[in-house]
């Protein structure tokens, strides 16, 4: 039996950077044998992030966020997955509201607050996150580095794919005010040249994470 592959998509745009590197990626552990089920958390039902109500910090309910909303389905995918591709844009410095909602609840409920055994999850699986950016590539080195611990530590080993410098739209001149920052031709240029490469990266990663 093949494995199964959880995709998250934490990014609100479909058909763009951040949609398009997760498909890609999920498109490599397909071809690697593994079953991908996708989850967009843009278009689940309403949710929350960690809502602190120490449900699992009870003993049987360890390893469980007991909060059920539309959350809920997504984390009890991972929990029976063998592997994870989560992709987030990135907003103000920081992932996705989105992202973090369920960041929260997927790292603190495997968190025990107890020295000996500080982490309760006995299924850690592969994860490959992903993050875009219309910054450099090295912008967020820092942010990117303490999300792989913590998911390294809390859901499984982490590999990091970050695609920056991206193309936010197909014509920078139907904006209502001048976007001065950016530079639409460059902006365009590396989206035709450099984030195929990046795609191709991003296959390789979820085959390598289903195999």
């Amino acid at each position: 039996m093949g494995k199964k592959v959880i995709a998250v998509n934490a990014g609100p745009r479909k058909g763009w950077n951040t949609d398009t590197l997760i498909s890609e990626a999920s498109k490599g552990a397909e071809a690697a044998g593994a079953e991908v089920e996708r989850f967009d958390l843009f278009r689940l039902e309403r949710y929350t992030g960690c809502i602190s109500c120490f449900g699992c910090k009870k003993e049987k309910f360890k390893g469980h966020c007991i909060c059920r909303d539309g959350l809920t389905p997504v984390l009890d995918a991972i929990r029976e997955a063998d592997g994870l591709i989560i992709g987030s844009p990135n907003y103000l410095s920081e992932l996705t509201a989105s992202f973090r909602a369920l960041y929260e609840r997927l790292i603190f409920q495997n968190l025990t607050y107890n020295l000996e055994k500080p982490c309760c999850n006995e299924h850690p699986i592969p994860v490959l996150l992903i993050m875009t950016s219309n910054a450099p590539d090295t912008a967020y080195q820092e942010l990117v580095q303490n999300y792989q611990q913590v998911l390294s530590r809390f859901v499984g080993p982490t590999e990091v794919h970050v695609s920056g410098n991206t193309l936010q739209l197909k014509d920078y001149g139907k904006t209502d005010w001048p976007w001065t920052l950016f530079d639409p031709a460059a902006k365009k240029e590396q989206h035709e040249t450099v984030f195929p490469e990046e795609c191709r990266k991003a296959f390789e990663m979820g085959r390598k994470l289903a195999e």
